[in-house]
């Protein structure tokens, strides 16, 4: 008999009934130090004090109206989106997911509304922009798209950072290049800025849109608030969400005014999509994370991970390859299964996070302090070392 949730998760047989900072509580009383933060979406943390505080202020004044009148609490957090960053405008989401979903019909109604026949959106391979019928057919691997045919029409999918296959590639049916500037599913997999900015000159000769998905690495995870920051480009549209709702429903497309232009009224939609409980909570957010005393912190406790993650590389040289990544969105290349590790890691009480390319993923809230991250690799010590038996 199925069970009454959807069996599409394999679920390892722990329940979490409260959390703390980086600390998950089992229903047991366990508690776990959590470097998955609920896949990169929690960055300051369980149970945060500020983001508690915004969530019950505004919980006890209105929740949901929809998009069919003013949204003061919208229209805040799409002015401190605005401030921070290359974007004009922003519409807001639920999810990564159904940001995509919007960022490629931006791109199909801007070229629509040009009368130009661009009828491709050139990707990457390990790419993941989400599990919707647009998104699957957007990453194309075999995995996300198998039984799911027959498959959105109009992408390409390329070798990950391979600049003379985009280069070949690109031209003028191309309407976007889509790509996340460092791939969380596909392995924590940093696309260097030399190559980021090449892609911005690329996009800008052909006159095809640059679309960056930076709902894993974006919101402070490589300590700029965006990692094609590091790059000195910008993008003409860009997918968020996880970390701006730090643990709350939350995404958004931000475009410049160009990119936006197609976008009237009419053109799309969202019930939920920036309710005033969400936006009060992702302005929360947005306020302590793109302080810039918050991000470089940020990049100093990046620093302090990373050295001690190299010296248990060295010390596990038959279990770890490398460490890889950028700020606190760090992967550990492994020469076993990454699973593996993962479930060592439920017996010493660390939560860690699969991925792809045979790499375990180390996701930490944004805030966690120096004594955690000495007592995560202690742990993750010990758990290769029950691995070596």
């Amino acid at each position: 008999m199925i069970s009454h949730v959807l069996p599409t998760y394999n679920r390892a047989d722990i329940a979490f009934e409260r959390g703390e900072g980086a600390w998950a509580i089992a229903t047991d009383g366990t508690r776990y130090l959590d470097l998955g933060a609920g896949i990169a979406v929690n960055v300051l943390g369980h149970a945060n004090p500020d983001l508690v505080a915004a969530l019950t202020a505004q919980a006890g004044r209105i929740w949901h109206v929809s998009n069919l009148y003013q949204i003061p609490e919208q229209e805040a957090l799409a002015d401190l989106l605005v401030q921070n960053t290359f974007a004009d405008t922003v519409f807001f989401t639920n999810s990564g997911t159904e940001a995509a979903e919007l960022a490629i019909k931006m791109v199909r109604r801007y070229w629509y509304e040009k009368g130009e026949d661009r009828p491709e959106i050139l990707t990457f391979e390990g790419a993941f922009h989400g599990r919707s019928t647009g998104a699957i057919a957007a990453a194309g691997s075999d995995k996300m798209v198998k039984g799911f045919g027959p498959l959105m029409p109009g992408f390409r999918q390329l070798p990950w950072d391979d600049m003379d296959a985009l280069s070949a590639a690109i031209g003028d049916r191309t309407a976007a290049v889509m790509l996340e500037p460092v791939q969380g599913e596909g392995g924590i997999r940093p696309l260097p800025d030399a190559d980021l900015r090449e892609i911005r000159a690329l996009c800008d000769r052909a006159g095809a849109l640059l679309v960056l998905d930076e709902v894993q690495c974006g919101m402070g995870r490589t300590g700029r608030l965006f990692a094609h920051e590091y790059a000195g480009i910008a993008p003409d549209i860009m997918m968020i969400a996880k970390g701006i709702g730090g643990g709350f429903p939350l995404g958004a497309v931000l475009a410049t005014e160009n990119a936006a232009s197609a976008m009237v009224a009419g053109s799309h939609g969202s019930t939920y999509g920036g309710n005033p409980l969400a936006c009060a909570v992702g302005a929360a957010v947005m306020r302590i994370v793109a302080d810039p005393a918050f991000l470089a912190e940020v990049n100093r406790k990046a620093g302090l991970f990373r050295q001690k993650l190299e010296a248990l590389v060295a010390a596990h040289a038959d279990i770890f390859e490398s460490v890889r990544g950028q700020g606190l969105m760090l992967g550990l290349k492994c020469r076993i299964a990454p699973t593996d590790l993962v479930k060592a890691g439920y017996a010493r009480r660390i939560l860690t996070v699969p991925a792809a390319d045979n790499t375990l993923r180390l996701l930490p809230p944004l805030n966690i302090t120096d004594d955690e991250i000495a007592e995560a690799v202690t742990r993750l010590d010990h758990a290769a070392d029950s691995l070596h038996a």
